[in-house]
């Protein structure tokens, strides 16, 4: 797959990536290298993983990272029930039952990094927010990223099968560490710009009308400007046109405290609502106007239109 097909494809599981993006992604494809994706909540860090495994026909593996994630929850554990019950029914043999067969494979249980590196196919592996782990278990991290292998100390080293495509992102809650951060490629993902926004919400919901679609992200675009608590990503600028539309708005309506009652869907937190009544809506709206007027007197022969 090359670079430029490789966007058209993600275009097509409905991810507009631009050419920096794509040309990363393809690149950490090629290299068969871990592509580190940072930037704030809400700008499509995760949605990009969940293209990608579409748009390559490859299964998706995730693993949501927090706080005490450890080994067991995130590689391997051992199945303790079995290995018990194991131990039981060789009680009432002669033969007692040896370790080595207390610690066989069939005995071990996978979680999201071993089920990659041992899948039959090539994966794509989601490690989602590693930020919210530790950083004893980034340090683990890194002989998976590093080798593709993970140590079981019962067994020895498990290889990969097929190397996976790997994508780590991170909110910046923590400052990773530097070795982390060689062993991937690198891209910062930032809020889209208006146009590329317009044809995400587009491309998402394509039985809004256009000027609705236009109005509503050409807002959110002057919100994200604003002093919030919490920025409204491009999920929220989907929910708030899908409410509008399912409303059955055609255009941003003109009413603040119509529009006000929608805002569930963008502002998420209890000061950000408090701040934006519909006083406050009311400038924004007519920042809109102001912006509307000012591109239709940029345009060429407006001046001799008005004087027609």
């Amino acid at each position: 797959m090359t670079e430029h097909s490789l966007r058209e494809a993600l275009h097509r599981a409905g991810y507009i990536a631009d050419e920096a993006l794509a040309t990363t992604l393809w690149l950490a494809g090629e290299l068969q290298r871990p592509l580190l994706l940072e930037g704030d909540a809400g700008v499509g860090k995760t949605a990009l993983a969940l293209a990608h495994a579409q748009a390559s026909n490859r299964r998706l593996v995730r693993l949501q990272c927090h706080e005490g994630l450890d080994l067991a929850q995130a590689a391997y554990e051992w199945n303790y029930g079995r290995q018990l019950l194991a131990i039981r029914l060789h009680e009432t043999t002669p033969q007692a039952v040896r370790e080595s067969d207390l610690f066989a494979r069939d005995y071990l249980l996978e979680r999201p990094l071993l089920t990659a590196l041992q899948s039959e196919q090539p994966c794509v592996l989601l490690i989602d927010e590693i930020d919210r782990a530790d950083e004893a278990f980034e340090a683990f991290l890194l002989e998976v990223l590093a080798d593709w292998q993970i140590t079981v100390p019962e067994l020895g080293t498990l290889r990969a099968r097929h190397v996976p495509f790997v994508l780590l992102t991170s909110n910046g809650t923590r400052e990773l560490s530097d070795a982390l951060r060689r062993r991937c490629l690198y891209h910062w993902l930032d809020y889209p710009t208006l146009a590329r926004e317009m044809a995400i919400v587009r491309s998402t919901l394509p039985d809004a009308e256009i000027a609705l679609v236009e109005q509503a992200v050409a807002f959110v675009q002057r919100l994200r400007k604003e002093d919030l608590g919490k920025t409204p990503g491009v999920a929220e600028s989907l929910d708030w046109v899908r409410a509008l539309h399912r409303l059955g708005h055609t255009t941003l309506p003109d009413d603040p405290h119509a529009l006000t009652h929608t805002l569930a869907c963008l502002l998420k937190t209890r000061e950000d609502r408090f701040q934006y009544g519909p006083d406050r809506v009311l400038q924004l709206l007519e920042g809109r106007k102001r912006q509307a007027a000012e591109g239709v007197a940029a345009r060429p022969g407006a001046d001799k239109a008005r004087t027609a």
